[in-house]
């Protein structure tokens, strides 16, 4: 394949769902794998959901998760502009053309004249009424009315939309890359609105005039658009871009945890997780958020995740960098069926990158998690904070949650473990423990480990009596990184003080 160009067509009504980062993810790793262009469009055609700060969330979205478009709004290019608020006048000349070859017509019902239609269809017992190829004769339109009546309504301003013409009595077919061969037959279709009277255009028409002239050689899209593929093929028929008529795959929906139902919005309340890439601050509560970002996770690992939601590249490799997932990605290996949201496989791809992440970049990422807990450290220092907790850490956050005792003194104890580990009798035995440690030479965790070994063997000392006092002491619990390499990242002065001072709280624990 050459010259092959994608995009991603988000609308900016709020934040952008993980469904639509996924979406973006393929088309992303389609063009990537092919050598070609990723295209970032704006379909705010719908200003009555415009939310302002929603395209910069889109932008910001993708910048996090190193999937950045090559062309579009925020970048640039030569099919300029990207917006399709900014593009009207171009779809006005359109479907004009499309009412004037025959392929398209005007109707002058009114909203209310259309909600008295539906009522009067649903008394008659017709609950599914739709404007199509019989309905269209009977109401206010360019096919049912006179010319001259028509010309006149036009020349006096009513206000009118423009309907696609649906053919009769066809059938529709076309391939889809992921589902094979999808027909429609025109029975089923609605002569579907392109031009609204406010002027602007509907998605039906503004997605296929923009993928038209934008070059756009494969539409990577929702589930939730098959259904209108029919009325969009129909499309490139009516403006002779049949020839040129992208290649269609629709990928499976993302299911809830449950498998119940697509994954929603609210779903990440309801089931305590991220359902969007980054934080939302709304007016209310209700509709503010955290993100995948927010949660701690690493972007590569969101991204490794989504890959497999839906698809799988048939081999048991699970972990892929982007470069790898570029590489490996096709379209014939997406699946037709939803792929259930599994937030546990979610936190598991976090697990294993944070195991893996470079230090430094850690300690950079958690360093305001620090800071506003109050910890004011050297990044030298933090990084070996990082080093010590990633291996059992889930999320960002943790790496500073639960190593409080390397920032700070130990606030707390296991009182229960303390009570069974620590005699009274056994004290003057770990202060010798402790002088023994205090004048190692090099305060290093593998000499240490040596010189305690040393220690229990000379007091005939069996490590179940000796590690679980020098873990309690060092960070209150019996969880936590290696015994020596926490003396070594304390430090001599501040391993040795901490054991005496956890000595004198389990006697008076136990007083």
């Amino acid at each position: 394949m050459s010259n092959i160009r994608v995009r991603f067509a988000p609308s900016p009504t709020g934040a952008l769902h993980i469904g639509g980062v996924r979406t973006a993810l393929y088309n992303y790793l389609f063009a990537k794998k092919h050598g070609g262009t990723f295209v970032l469009r704006i379909e705010d055609t719908d200003q009555g959901r415009y939310v302002p700060g929603a395209e910069d969330y889109i932008l910001e979205s993708l910048a996090w998760c190193g999937i950045m478009p090559d062309e579009g709004q925020g970048i640039g290019g030569k099919f300029a502009p990207y917006r399709q608020s900014e593009r009207k006048d171009i779809y006005q000349k359109y479907a004009l053309e499309l009412v004037a070859n025959g392929n398209a017509y005007y109707a002058f019902d009114t909203p209310e004249e259309l909600d008295a239609k539906r009522q009067a269809e649903a008394a008659a017992g017709n609950h599914n009424f739709k404007y199509d190829t019989v309905s269209r004769k009977v109401m206010k339109t360019s096919l049912s009315l006179p010319a001259d009546e028509v010309q006149r309504r036009l020349g006096a301003g009513e206000d009118y939309v423009i309907r696609l013409k649906m053919p009769e009595n066809e059938t529709i077919t076309f391939t889809d890359l992921i589902r094979g061969e999808v027909s429609f037959h025109t029975s089923e279709l609605d002569d579907k609105v392109l031009m609204k009277s406010d002027g602007m255009p509907t998605y039906h028409l503004a997605n296929i005039v923009d993928d038209h002239l934008m070059e756009i050689t494969h539409v990577i899209r929702g589930e939730e658009w098959l259904p209108s593929t029919g009325h969009h093929v129909l499309l490139y028929r009516a403006f002779g871009w049949a020839a040129t008529m992208p290649d269609f795959s629709h990928l499976p929906l993302i299911l809830k945890p449950d498998g119940k139902g697509k994954l929603s919005k609210r779903d990440g309340a309801k089931f305590g997780m991220p359902v969007f890439p980054l934080g939302w601050d709304a007016e209310t509560e209700e509709d503010s958020f955290r993100g995948f970002r927010e949660f701690g996770f690493l972007p590569q690992a969101v991204i490794n995740f989504l890959a497999f939601l839906g698809w799988n590249p048939g081999t048991e490799q699970e972990i892929f960098s982007l470069a790898e997932l570029c590489e490996a990605f096709s379209i014939e290996k997406i699946s037709k069926s939803g792929a259930r949201f599994d937030y546990d496989k979610a936190k598991w791809y976090n697990q294993q990158y944070l195991h893996t992440a470079d230090d430094a970049e850690l300690a950079t990422l958690v360093r305001p998690l620090s800071e506003a807990k109050g910890y004011h450290v050297s990044d030298k220092y933090l990084a070996q904070v990082c080093h010590l907790m990633k291996g059992r850490a889930t999320f960002l956050p943790d790496l500073v949650e639960q190593a409080s005792y390397l920032f700070g003194d130990v606030q707390t104890f296991d009182n229960e473990v303390v009570a069974k580990r620590w005699k009274p009798e056994s004290r003057p035995v770990f202060e010798a423990l402790a002088d023994h440690l205090k004048a190692q030479p090099a305060f290093v965790a593998a000499p240490l480990e040596e010189a305690v070994k040393a220690f229990m063997t000379d007091r005939g000392l069996k490590p179940g009596e000796v590690m679980p006092i020098l873990r309690l002491s060092l960070a209150g619990t019996m969880q936590g990184p290696g015994v020596y390499e926490m003396m070594e990242l304390l430090g001599n002065e501040r391993t040795i003080d901490r054991l005496a001072k956890a000595f004198d709280y389990f006697d008076a624990h136990l007083a």
